[in-house]
């Protein structure tokens, strides 16, 4: 329904490439580019500076793409409600979720499904991500969401959530002022650590690998089953923790906690949705798609 142009306009900006950009959209490259020269017409601006092959995009352009994915957003959430408008939906949908993801990200989620959905009753059980996907596959739970790596072929992962793992540590911890440490100065520092089990675990073993550090290298205080029990530990402790940025907002903003950079480590990770393969469409599908519409601030 809404312009063609500026789909074209946003599959170019997002992948700085036409011929990409064609490919995903099923249209010419020389197609695209008419696209894109209409809308520098009609507005009067340069969307893109070229320079050989690579393009980027220019001031108007950043601009743009800000507002197209503003108004992409309003019209997939428009469909949404739209569509379930004409369906009615009860019954019972157990979902399974790992610590981090069902203390700081489902909750206000939640919340709002059942608000929408007043006659679908949903219970929440919440372990580590090994345990989850035991659950999902021993059919405990209908849906998992999950904070590890996709690692099992007979689950079916789809992306949720962006996330980011940061060093925590107490603001006035003794090296809150330097801010940056090397790689190799994280072997000196204690640690707090996750349980064997735990997806956090995982993605931070597979991050440190390319710095040539292995967990147990690593010197480990205390390994704890929850992320509130590390943030409580570390604000008596001198000691860090790898930790989701979704789990310590309020600690920073507070100035209680302050993030310790590590030159050359950036964990990034998924939330992903589990499901078994061939699972049929249900609740489960609903609240997926109810999910990935909630608007995260």
């Amino acid at each position: 329904m809404f312009d063609f142009r500026l789909k074209v306009f946003n599959t170019v900006a997002r992948r700085l490439n036409f011929t990409k950009a064609a490919e995903e959209l099923f249209i010419t490259q020389p197609a695209v580019t008419k696209h894109i020269h209409e809308i520098e017409n009609f507005y009067k601006v340069k969307l893109f500076d070229r320079n050989g092959t690579k393009i980027k995009l220019t001031p108007a352009g950043t601009i743009l793409l800000q507002h197209t994915e503003q108004l992409f957003a309003v019209y997939r959430n428009m469909e949404f409600e739209l569509n379930m408008l004409a369906q009615q939906h009860n019954g019972q949908l157990n979902i399974g979720a790992s610590t981090t993801v069902a203390q700081y990200v489902l909750p206000p989620v939640l919340a709002a499904f059942h608000k929408k959905f007043k006659d679908i009753k949903v219970t929440l059980t919440t372990n580590n991500t090994e345990q989850i996907e035991q659950a999902l596959q021993a059919n405990h739970i209908g849906l998992g969401v999950i904070e590890g790596m996709p690692n099992n072929s007979v689950l079916k992962y789809t992306e949720y959530v962006k996330d980011e793992l940061v060093l925590l540590a107490r603001e006035g911890h003794p090296m809150a002022k330097k801010g940056v440490i090397k790689p190799e100065e994280l072997l000196k520092i204690p640690l707090l650590l996750r349980e064997p089990g735990s997806g956090t675990l995982e993605v931070i073993a597979h991050a440190l690998k390319p710095l040539g550090i292995k967990i147990n290298q690593l010197q480990t205080e205390m390994q704890l089953a929850s992320t509130e029990s590390m943030k409580l530990y570390l604000l008596n402790a001198d000691c860090m923790a790898f930790v989701s940025i979704h789990a310590v907002l309020k600690e920073l903003q507070n100035k209680e906690c302050c993030i310790i950079d590590v030159k050359g480590l950036h964990i990034e990770r998924f939330f992903y949705f589990i499901q078994q393969h061939g699972q049929s469409e249900g609740l489960p599908e609903l609240f997926m798609k109810f999910a990935r519409h909630y608007n995260f601030r």
